[in-house]
């Protein structure tokens, strides 16, 4: 059956990824870097002193993207093992390299390392996508950083703050994100060079016994693979803690993204707040008026799946057992894609709901006028003293018209009038010229604009740094 569309496609790949992320991921990149690693190697071994041809090497280097994947998935059926499948086709068109090919090595050397590169590789796209967000956000966060706003606790008004220093507590969640991506591909160990089971036995035996040769055959294929450091001590693979610690902090992303967009989906309840709502997009089938925060909804179902997934890479590390099993393999292959693929489609879709955030300063006045005066009472009670006024009277006053208040709004369905209320109450007239002062939401917010100022210049800008040169890119989405 040709048609693409009869067979199951990952909607990861098929509907959400980047193609720079899915390349990353791709058999292309995954076996041409098992040939540059051959390459390498053979490289590194001649350079020691081990009977390798200029010519070999040559004739290796000129094949590295000549892979002819369908010998390879016969090789593989009839030998049951893809690396040794890949190095009878890598042979078969580099006759005179073929006996030099893997030479010392076992699996893990292509395929452990291998790992390491793509995640480096796939760490250095996320980055510079979740530095654009926290730009973005940050833009936006200035912006309106003076614009009171209701807060809520337990999903219930409270003392007022502003859309900018909301914004800011996102931002700061995404700046720890940011700072343990940046870790976990600061640590990113290569495996290196180091035999069946660790002990480069079989590398030992090609030096001759020359431990300093297998110590420079180590080094020099590390570095030539672009890492500074690689293990001293393994098994027959890395640890697979390493993917614990990648896959934890892609995880940690994941949570605040949808604790980001679980909040952009509580204010659009509001109509404080929307995502980008496109000019033909529709909400609902049936429902014609309805503009459902469908980006933010997809980044929380993904996010939800990737946080999952660290259950995964913590099973499988702990399933390993004294120096290696190979339970851990057909578990890696689908975890790891799927985590940095989910981290690249969510973030891409974040960029692109920062970008186009919509605020409606109106309604946002609106939902305070309405709990201002309950807010406001305790400015009221204060005012009052201040007048010579009782305190416990003056208590007692305030809570009569509340309850009114409360009663006009619960039962009958009316506005909050408990201001309307106070400024008629010839009981407050001491402090009725006061009421607009004593009501202003800017009086409520503190020092939130301030904040906003100091954490965007102490705490983003440095951080942003790094990354002045990737922010130019604009996140359009497909879907």
């Amino acid at each position: 059956m040709d048609d693409p569309r009869a067979s199951y496609v990952s909607p990861l790949s098929g509907r959400y990824a980047s193609q720079e992320i899915k390349y990353v991921f791709s058999d292309a990149k995954k076996f041409s870097t098992w040939r540059r690693l051959w390459v390498d190697l053979a490289k590194a071994e001649k350079v020691l002193g081990l009977d390798i041809t200029d010519e070999q090497i040559a004739e290796l280097e000129s094949k590295v993207l000549d892979i002819d994947f369908e010998r390879a998935a016969q090789e593989e059926k009839r030998l049951r093992h893809d690396v040794m499948a890949h190095i009878h086709t890598y042979a078969a068109v580099c006759p005179k390299a073929a006996g030099i090919i893997h030479l010392g090595a076992t699996s893990a050397f292509v395929g452990d390392n291998t790992d390491i590169i793509v995640m480096r590789d796939a760490f250095d796209i996320i980055l510079p996508k979740l530095a654009r967000c926290i730009q973005r956000l940050s833009v936006f966060a200035e912006h309106h950083k003076d614009l009171p706003c209701l807060s809520y606790t337990h999903f219930q008004f409270a003392q007022p703050t502003t859309v900018g220093k909301r914004a800011c507590i996102w931002i700061q969640d995404l700046l720890m994100d940011l700072r343990n991506l940046q870790r976990a591909r600061e640590d990113l160990r290569f495996r290196g060079v180091k035999g069946t089971t660790g002990t480069q036995a079989s590398f030992l035996e090609l030096f001759s016994g020359d431990h300093d040769k297998v110590e420079l055959l180590d080094r020099r294929v590390t570095e030539m693979a672009g890492f500074k450091s690689c293990f001293i001590v393994c098994g027959q693979t890395y640890t697979r803690k390493m993917d614990v610690d990648c896959i934890s902090a892609l995880a940690g992303l994941g949570a605040s993204i949808t604790k980001i967009c679980g909040d952009i989906r509580l204010l659009a309840n509001k109509m404080e707040l929307e995502e980008p709502f496109e000019k033909d997009q529709i909400g609902s089938s049936a429902m014609a008026y309805k503009r459902n925060p469908m980006r933010c909804e997809r980044c929380c179902g993904l996010s939800r799946h990737l946080i999952a997934l660290v259950q995964d890479a913590l099973m499988t590390h702990a399933n390993q057992w004294l120096e290696r099993t190979l339970d851990d393999s057909s578990n890696r292959r689908i975890v790891i894609p799927e985590a940095f693929m989910i981290a690249d489609i969510v973030l891409s879709t974040l960029q692109n709901i920062f970008e186009g955030l919509v605020v409606y300063p109106k309604r946002i006045e609106k939902n305070l006028a309405e709990t201002i005066p309950n807010l406001a009472t305790e400015n009221f009670l204060m005012a009052m003293s201040k007048e010579g006024a009782d305190r416990q009277a003056c208590h007692e006053e305030i809570r009569r018209l509340s309850c009114q208040a409360a009663a006009s709004v619960k039962l009958e369905g009316k506005d909050n009038n408990l201001l309307d209320l106070i400024r008629e109450s010839e009981y407050f007239a001491p402090i009725r010229c006061d009421l607009d002062h004593l009501t202003d939401p800017k009086t409520f917010i503190g020092r939130a604009p301030q904040q906003v100022v100091r954490f965007l210049d102490e705490e983003v800008k440095p951080m942003l740094e790094p990354y002045a040169n990737n922010m130019n890119e604009i996140s359009e989405l497909n879907l």
